[in-house]
């Protein structure tokens, strides 16, 4: 049996940062709808929300004013911002959400090039967008939903070439507040236990934070608790320098991606960083025995 290849056997190639979001991802770029919140819900069910969706393809919650306008949104940057200075019970129960989302909501259409989109969410430090759909409603665009281009990007790009950052890592000691404060002052969601595999992130601290606020109401403070009482998760250590398709595959198939390859942390934000030197083929199909004829459109047996 022979595979035929069609005519463009060798697709012609585009620099993925010139593609409009629509070139990239076609019929799929809508797939997922939005999670939405109305505004005068509590800062309690947001804490619980986005436990669930936190790192997803969803990863924030778009808060709505009473008409089923989007007026904002609201993740574990503001949720954790507000804790800092309200790291109260009662503070979740009293406070609306539309108090303290992120106002600036990034609307986007589907016209938008992946450079124009990378520039707005580097200037708002929030990769998350949403784009009207076909039902009336909106989808989200998040740094997660990028891995779905890494998997069809043919490159020979790996791991090791990747940009380092330097690794911010507590002890296993600390207390809440001080790993709030390490991710404020790093700009990361994301930290190491030193000598480890384990890591915290926002969604976890929120995690706690919502079981706390079920079942022991009554702690003072959040960020007085210690670290060693939270439960962590372990980062996916990998072993092979992996290439940039490989990597997306792996990354994209994580509940919550995110690994360690030596020394190096990936996020899907940093695979963002990566797609904006790529480039990325037009897809094309392989067919076994059968081609088909560009006049009339049947099959030709081979």
């Amino acid at each position: 049996m022979h595979n035929i290849v069609r005519p463009w056997i060798s697709p012609p190639k585009y620099d993925i940062s010139e593609l409009t979001l629509e070139q990239i991802f076609s019929d799929s770029l809508t797939d997922t709808p939005c999670v939405y919140l109305n505004k005068e819900r509590e800062v309690y069910i947001a804490t619980e929300m986005c436990v669930q969706y936190l790192e997803s393809s969803v990863d924030s919650i778009v808060i709505r004013d009473d008409d089923h306008n989007p007026i904002g949104m609201i993740g574990g940057y503001d949720l954790l911002n507000y804790i800092r200075a309200n790291p109260t019970s009662n503070s979740q129960y009293e406070t609306k959400v539309q108090e303290i989302m992120f106002k600036d909501l990034l609307i986007v259409e589907k016209m938008i090039t992946f450079q124009d989109l990378m520039d707005k969410w580097k200037a708002s430090r929030r990769a998350f967008a949403i784009t009207p759909n076909s039902f009336q409603g909106y989808s989200p665009i998040s740094a997660r939903k990028m891995l779905e281009v890494g998997i069809r990007c043919k490159t020979n790009t790996c791991i090791s070439s990747m940009p380092k950052k330097k690794m911010i890592t507590f002890q296993p000691d600390d207390s809440l507040r001080t790993i709030v404060e390490l991710m404020f002052k790093h700009n990361t969601r994301k930290i190491l236990l030193e000598f480890s595999d384990q890591f915290i992130s926002d969604r976890l601290i929120l995690k706690e934070i919502s079981k706390i606020l079920k079942f022991n109401p009554d702690v003072d403070n959040f960020l007085d608790i210690q670290i060693n009482q939270v439960e962590l998760e372990n980062v996916a250590v990998i072993k092979e320098d992996l290439n940039i398709r490989q990597l997306c595959t792996m990354m994209y198939e994580m509940d919550h991606p995110y690994v360690v390859y030596k020394d190096i942390s990936i996020t899907p934000w940093d695979v963002c960083n990566v797609l904006m030197t790529e480039r990325i083929a037009e897809s094309y199909e392989l067919e076994s025995e059968k081609t088909i004829c560009p006049h009339c459109g049947k099959n030709i047996d081979v």
